[in-house]
């Protein structure tokens, strides 16, 4: 599994998405990345949620559980991967609905996330139902080098 969530985060950088790597991102740093996200998962820290089609793995989303006492109430989305042969498909909306019916699950009544402004993951969000908090600027860097701002987003699942 863990390779083959690699390959999406190689395709998901190479295709230019500010994910938090910096280009060129190799195989070795991409499966580094995904065991300390398993660990994280086998330690109840995160909760990983795996899309497939009919060539392999081609989406990913994460919810980060493990925040400060004061938040035990909430949770913080994390790295939302679509592989690029998969996009416009649904599987980012179908991951995030599953990510929300789980973190309901786990008694959680708010979500956030931060997102590229502008991006493809923007507009899927808004169409979830998310509501945008506000853009900060010059946040990151994009893959290839360049700011790009952030948009925060939050989720009442409540509501």
């Amino acid at each position: 599994m863990v390779e083959a969530l690699a390959t999406v985060l190689l395709d998901v950088v190479d295709g230019g998405a500010s994910v938090g790597f910096m280009a060129p991102l190799t195989r070795e740093r991409a499966v580094a990345f995904w065991q300390r996200v398993a660990a994280g998962v086998a330690n109840g820290q995160r909760v990983l949620f795996v899309g497939e089609d009919a060539v392999g793995v081609c989406g990913t989303v994460q919810l980060v559980c493990d925040l400060p006492d004061n938040q035990p109430h909430r949770a913080d989305v994390a790295k939302m991967l679509v592989h690029r042969r998969a996009r416009r498909r649904g599987i980012a909306a179908a991951l995030m609905q599953t990510a929300e019916a789980t973190a309901r699950e786990l008694g959680k009544s708010l979500l956030v996330l931060d997102t590229v402004t502008g991006s493809d993951a923007a507009r899927v969000y808004e169409r979830l139902g998310w509501v945008r908090v506000g853009d900060i600027p010059r946040y990151a860097l994009y893959p290839g080098g360049g700011f790009c701002s952030t948009t925060v987003f939050y989720r009442d699942l409540q509501s």
